[in-house]
């Protein structure tokens, strides 16, 4: 095995989705009408935004992708825009963090690994930017420098559940799938990555399975055994 792609919410960075996203809406809204664009109608257009991301067919970024619909609801200049939304990230988007939990067992792991000599991608599904990623990331303890690649809207151009999501990853890290372990806690988004022959790692303290699929061939157990299941691996040659 040459690379550990990490999922981050609900997996190094322990929350209930939907309440992260209650949170996350809420501010939203509550901030849309202080930076000029009303409230309903902003969350409407990012949600609707995240939903195009999540459907992108490779032809453009997801940034790309979601600057389209937002410039056409809004007009204006996209570099205003982008503007305003970092300094949120930066700001405001900082009270969402109220509603995860995160643990030290995040970064032992990823330091487990990282003295093992393995190489470490933060795969989070990539429909935020960078900026709020690397908030995210600074809640549940973790350098971004031990990563060697980060997806973010801004370098992707798929989206979790597609299996080329995880493709254009490899292909980055020039790594073949067998060669991954892909490690997280959504059934759907994240195990994914076996249907293209990685092999997985099912977090299961914060289990998303929407679908109800059957778990019972995936490796999996909680953040605690997944960090005593990374103890157990060999050094990297």
């Amino acid at each position: 095995m040459k690379a550990v792609l990490f999922d981050l919410d609900g997996t190094l960075l322990p929350m209930d989705q939907e309440v992260f996203v209650q949170l996350y809406l809420l501010e939203l809204e509550q901030n849309g009408p202080k930076l000029g664009y009303g409230a309903e109608k902003l969350v409407q257009t990012v949600m609707a935004g995240f939903e195009l991301m999540v459907a992108n067919d490779g032809s453009m970024t997801n940034e790309e992708r979601f600057w389209e619909l937002f410039l056409a609801a809004y007009g204006g200049e996209r570099a205003k825009h982008t503007e305003i939304f970092a300094k949120f990230y930066e700001n405001e988007f900082s009270r969402v963090a109220r509603g995860t939990s995160p643990t030290p067992l995040a970064n032992e792991a990823v330091q487990v690994l990282k003295e093992k000599g393995y190489d470490l991608v933060l795969a989070t599904n990539p429909v935020f930017p960078r900026v709020a990623t690397l908030e995210r990331m600074r809640w549940a303890g973790l350098n971004p420098q031990d990563f060697m690649y980060i997806t973010t809207y801004e370098n992707s151009t798929y989206a979790k559940p597609n299996p080329n999501y995880y493709r254009e990853i490899m292909r980055i890290i020039d790594a073949k799938p067998e060669e991954c372990l892909m490690v997280g806690n959504d059934v759907q988004e994240d195990m994914s990555a076996a249907e293209l022959g990685a092999q997985v790692f099912l977090v299961t303290d914060d289990l998303i399975n929407s679908a109800g699929e059957d778990v019972s061939s995936f490796p999996k157990g909680s953040r605690q055994q997944m960090l005593e299941f990374f103890l157990a691996l060999p050094k990297r040659e």
